[in-house]
């Protein structure tokens, strides 16, 4: 909306949030994403650790900056919850209003698709394309075909799209950069004990499992290096290897809870099980190679723009099967391909995992994403691995259910769920 008040004299600024945006917009510290947006903040950049200093201020000063003039703006009631609103193109919502000094009035509504994506009113997902893709896919049955065709897995079938946009270096730099946040989601939430803000009384759990976990080590972790260096002298059998998987799952989503930095893979509240399988892999398997980390995200990221073109992966829209399915059916089958998988068998994992989380709803307790929100990560996490687990050894030829079948289930099922049993 900056750019359409560019050289207008706004004297006012209110943020209306409608249907899934209003009910769980407090829990999901929404209105507090807000603030941070109107104070010119970016969240790949801010220092976490400031934000509520940052918000506080706002609340007390009650003014923003917009092109270097102070426009009147209060948090408390100027983001308007319409909890029994909702607007018809979507059920997240958001209609920012200025108002201007000559009496003009413009208003503009924008959309939360689900991952991060966000929509002005008027526009699709299908605007947004201007390339021309080597293997464009818009099912992975489609998928499958270029894959066998070129000869290619299904990162290197990703890597060749991805090259249309930007440079091969470009696509390392940005995965390494993902990588690097999800680790430091990670460590982060490993070491940072203390109650969730928001009523709830939530207690953080990771920590202490970290700790029971590294023992005496624990405490010369605070250093990221050397904690995955100790991480990964661990030999954790069967049980104590659930425990480190449900432990770096729960520490990413204590830390969303917590509005620390984590990576919207493929959503928020579902942020915690790709990295969680990811460290899993590349801590506890002494075969893992250093390209199996960029493979990985490459492979989970076009698994998930498959549920996002044939279903859905927004909670608001799907249920919680729409955030912690998807997130576990794309770490599924990255975690096949890394360990040498064929396309068929990733395709299969991410089938797999997916076929036993569907109909899962979506209901946080208090409209926070604490309860069941960040067990289910874990629960995601270890049903990714298991369904790697099981494709890697069985014959995907075999298979009676395909996974364009799953994600048809999942988008018709979706369809019939009540509003009540989604995020509302």
């Amino acid at each position: 909306m900056a750019e359409e008040l560019a050289g207008l004299s706004v004297q006012h600024v209110q943020i209306h949030l409608y249907g899934s945006l209003a009910l769980t917009g407090r829990g999901h510290s929404t209105d507090i994403a807000i603030c941070l947006a109107l104070l010119g903040e970016d969240p790949v950049l801010i220092d976490v650790d400031s934000i509520a200093a940052r918000v506080s201020a706002l609340r007390k000063d009650k003014t923003i900056s917009l092109e270097g003039h102070s426009i009147a703006f209060d948090p408390a009631a100027d983001i308007v919850f319409h909890g029994e609103e909702s607007l018809p193109q979507h059920p997240n919502g958001m209609r920012c209003v200025a108002s201007c000094t000559d009496g003009r009035s413009l208003q503009t509504d924008y959309f939360s698709v689900g991952g991060g994506f966000v929509l002005r009113e008027g526009e699709s997902h299908h605007e947004q394309r201007t390339v021309r893709l080597p293997y464009p896919a818009q099912n992975p049955s489609e998928l499958l075909r270029h894959c066998t065709a070129a000869g290619k897995s299904i990162a290197q079938i990703t890597r060749d799209n991805e090259q249309a946009w930007r440079t091969e270096d470009a696509i390392n730099a940005s995965l390494d950069a993902i990588w690097q946040v999800m680790l430091q989601a990670i460590h982060r939430g490993c070491h940072s004990s203390g109650e969730l803000p928001g009523g709830l009384h939530v207690l953080r759990r990771a920590p202490g499992i970290c700790r029971k976990l590294l023992g005496e080590a624990y405490d010369a972790t605070e250093d990221q290096a050397v904690w995955l260096r100790t991480i990964k002298q661990q030999t954790p059998g069967l049980a104590e290897g659930l425990r480190w998987l449900s432990c770096f799952a729960m520490a990413v989503n204590e830390e969303n809870a917590n509005l620390g930095r984590v990576v919207t893979a493929p959503t928020n509240g579902a942020a915690g099980v790709i990295p969680a399988v990811l460290l899993y892999h590349v801590a506890f398997n002494t075969e893992a190679r250093a390209e199996d980390v960029r493979n990985f995200l490459l492979v989970a990221g076009e698994i998930g723009t498959h549920f996002k073109k044939g279903a859905t992966i927004s909670a608001a829209m799907g249920g919680c099967q729409a955030e912690i399915g998807v997130s576990s059916a794309m770490a599924a089958a990255a975690l096949t391909e890394v360990l040498g998988g064929s396309v068929r068998q990733a395709l299969m994992a991410a089938e797999i995992a997916m076929e036993h989380h569907l109909g899962l709803t979506c209901d946080p307790v208090g409209g926070l994403v604490q309860v069941p929100c960040i067990e289910r990560n874990t629960m995601g996490a270890v049903k990714a691995v298991n369904a790697a687990q099981i494709a890697l050894v069985s014959d995907p030829d075999s298979a009676r259910v395909s996974l364009d079948a799953v994600i048809r289930t999942m988008d018709q099922t979706a369809r019939d769920m009540s509003s009540r049993y989604k995020e509302t």
